[in-house]
């Protein structure tokens, strides 16, 4: 049989095509295939206080990459799988969600993520906080109804905020989950970096998902002004977390302190183990649950706290400056309104400010648009007779009334949007369009503002971000009244489950064996 050179040369090509086309599905193959979603905000229901849809500032596909410093084009994380992010949106602390404003975003969630399928894994960030008009356990919701698009055998790791709430139906529905071991939150991105790298590793390993979620819950809700990991307990406590992810057979360890300001069910303390060897994963689990129950007499606050006039006058009579107050009850990165005017209220009446030559006081901040708007007109170096604050939660205070000097205006914040200084007596107000935590020293500075040389510095904020606390030559923490109020006992409980401590102090020892979760994929 005689064969022709062009014949033997077309079945080499068709060979090699055949070659080159399963190499390519090998890849293909080796690479999963994982989606990115989520919401995340604190929401308090203690608040008059409503979040609206724009508050979320949702990121979609490409823009989403912009939040994970871990994930760049050129990282070795982003290599290892094909991406698909949907929508991940996260908020301020604010009040609850409004219904609708919840709906539309997880519709387009969940849209996106019926375009973009089928997938092998879904990274799930969120904060684990949010509330919603007329909706228990938005997580859990929003998890059942993702888990409902992209099916139960998708890997799904989630990361949360150590501040946030596992309720039994988001355990269940998630297989890999983790949470921050700091507060402040300084290890946010290492944590949420874990849970991506968790996710990658079980499905490059093929193990898939783990063979036991062990979860317990801790009948205390705390503050996290009182859980800071900067102090004792919180701080040997937390070190316990690490360790106990390291055990033969574990995944990884969490403990959530869970959220205090909303009223829910599922709003309490949660220790979660996962991991494929049962013994060190429900041992692991039971010691931290113990060890959280065992401290919880112990938990004070991170730092001095009085009353706002005793505060004032202790910081008056300290020659440490500068001197921060945390003006705790309405503090906007825990929930609150932002725009509670109680607190510059009483600081305007004390006479020590009345004079410009006065003790020099910084307070940091409340919204007023109507008074930014003036004060824009009237520029710097002009006269302001206006008010401020109380348009949402007016409960403790009217809105304030400023008359004084514009010092400073800034426009194109993030958050705020414009920012002013109006200088009343010795007293400098920043006033916003929108309300803004001030937690950064850039924040005071691009106001011309230095923090540093003021007497007092008085920041709406609860325990003090790592620049501020850096900053302090003192701090005292006042309890002030908010939707965020850190005497729990003055709030309006009526759903969290009892007992719970501290609101039940001599309460019985509770249960705290481990409850395994059924796998995602047999519910």
């Amino acid at each position: 049989m005689k064969i022709t050179f062009s014949l033997i040369l077309s079945f080499l090509l068709a060979g090699l095509q055949t070659l080159s086309f399963a190499d390519s599905g090998k890849k293909s193959k080796a690479l999963p295939r994982i989606a990115i979603a989520g919401l995340g905000i604190e929401s308090s229901t203690f608040s008059p206080a409503r979040t609206e849809e724009p508050a979320f500032k949702a990121k979609y596909g490409e823009q989403i990459f912009t939040s994970y410093p871990f994930m760049a084009a050129d990282s070795s994380l982003r290599k290892r799988a094909e991406w698909l992010p949907a929508l991940v949106g996260k908020s301020l602390p604010g009040g609850m969600v409004t219904r609708a404003a919840y709906e539309s975003l997880v519709k387009q969630t969940l849209d996106l993520l019926k375009k973009n399928g089928p997938y092998d894994g879904l990274y799930f960030d969120i904060h684990g906080a949010m509330s919603v008009e007329g909706l228990d356990d938005p997580e859990g919701d929003l998890i059942t109804r993702v888990r409902e698009v992209i099916g139960k055998k998708v890997l799904i790791s989630t990361c949360m905020d150590l501040h946030g709430n596992v309720s039994w139906r988001l355990a269940q529905h998630t297989d890999l989950i983790t949470c921050y071991r700091m507060a402040p939150h300084e290890d946010a991105m290492q944590s949420k970096r874990r849970a991506v790298e968790n996710l990658l590793s079980r499905l490059e390993s093929g193990k898939g998902k783990p063979a036991y979620k062990a979860w317990i819950p801790v009948p205390v809700l705390l503050p996290g002004e009182k859980t800071s990991t900067r102090i004792e307990p919180g701080k040997s406590l937390y070190a316990k977390v690490a360790p106990a992810s390291k055990q033969p057979g574990v995944i990884d360890a969490a403990m959530w302190v869970g959220y205090a300001w909303a009223d829910e069910p599922r709003n309490h303390a949660v220790v979660m183990v996962t991991g494929d060897d049962k013994a060190n994963v429900t041992q692991s689990a039971e010691m931290l649950a113990k060890s959280f129950w065992d401290v919880r007499k112990e938990f004070a606050f991170v730092a001095p706290t009085d009353d706002l006039k005793g505060a004032l006058n202790k910081a008056l009579g300290s020659n440490k400056r500068p001197f921060f107050i945390s003006d705790s009850g309405d503090n906007p990165t825990a929930g609150g309104a932002g725009d509670v005017t109680w607190t510059i209220t009483e600081i305007l009446k004390r006479p020590e400010f009345k004079a410009e030559n006065g003790p020099s006081l910084i307070y940091a901040s409340i919204p007023g648009p109507e008074l930014v708007e003036a004060a824009v007109k009237a520029g710097v170096g002009g006269k302001i007779d206006a008010h401020a604050g109380a348009k949402v939660d007016a409960r403790f205070a009217p809105p304030v009334h400023l008359a004084g000097t514009v010092e400073a205006i800034h426009h194109g914040d993030i958050n705020a949007e414009t920012e002013v200084v109006v200088k009343v007596g010795s007293v400098r107000v920043i006033v916003t369009k929108k309300r803004k935590p001030y937690h950064k020293e850039a924040d005071f500075t691009r106001l011309g503002l230095n923090p540093r040389k003021s007497d007092i510095v008085v920041v709406k904020i609860g325990y003090l971000e790592p620049e501020l606390y850096n900053m302090r030559a003192d701090w005292i923490l006042a309890l002030t009244p908010g939707g965020v109020d850190q005497d729990l006992e003055r709030l309006p409980y009526k759903r969290i489950k009892r007992p719970m401590f501290p609101l039940d102090k001599d309460m019985k020892e509770p249960d705290l064996k481990a409850k395994l979760v059924p796998s995602s994929d047999s519910n």
